[in-house]
């Protein structure tokens, strides 16, 4: 894994030891980041299921001002810390350990707005419908932002979800990305 453009191209990144991850793919982010624009002019992101926080430091060496990092998992906070420490983006982030609908109802709280927000949920444990629509519901994507939501190919996401329509959408092998915006 690695940063694919930006300040920090090149840049290797940790992953988080074991089979409980699933990181994306260099190719996958690469094509992630194709589809929603090469980069960002500023603005604020949110990588819910961070893992290694890949996405999201991509987006950061893109050009995106701030990110938020969110995992439940100790070890992935961890690996997060260390990958934007190796990046020099430790001013740039806020890293939360917490579960993803109580880390929506405090964004929410913030009345935060993203430009950006990554939805990669263990493929097991997706609840990708009602976070979307919590999403939608509580204002906290930017009249221009996107929502980049990595699921398992089989699942069959609704083109509307809210006030959120699915513009684009592709498929890796068994992995899939949806692209929502507001309609």
């Amino acid at each position: 894994m690695r940063v694919i453009s930006g300040l920090c191209k090149g840049r290797p990144l940790k992953a988080v030891p074991g089979v409980g991850t699933r990181p994306t793919t260099d190719k996958v982010k690469e094509s992630i980041f194709n589809i929603i624009g090469p980069f960002f002019e500023g603005g604020q992101g949110l990588d819910l299921y961070a893992g290694s926080g890949g996405l999201g430091v991509e987006a950061l060496s893109r050009g995106i001002d701030q990110m938020i990092f969110v995992d439940q998992s100790y070890k992935a906070i961890e690996v997060i810390q260390q990958n934007l420490k190796s990046c020099h983006f430790e001013e740039k982030a806020e890293v939360y350990r917490n579960e993803a609908k109580r880390a929506l109802k405090a964004v929410a709280k913030r009345e935060m707005k993203f430009n950006v927000i990554f939805l990669d949920p263990p493929y097991a444990k997706q609840r990708l419908k009602d976070e979307l629509i919590f999403i939608s519901e509580n204002d906290l994507l930017s009249n221009q932002g996107v929502i980049v939501v990595e699921h398992d190919a089989s699942v069959k996401l609704n083109q509307m979800i809210g006030s959120l329509t699915c513009y684009r959408q592709e498929k890796y092998g068994d992995t899939a990305i949806s692209i929502y915006k507001y309609s």
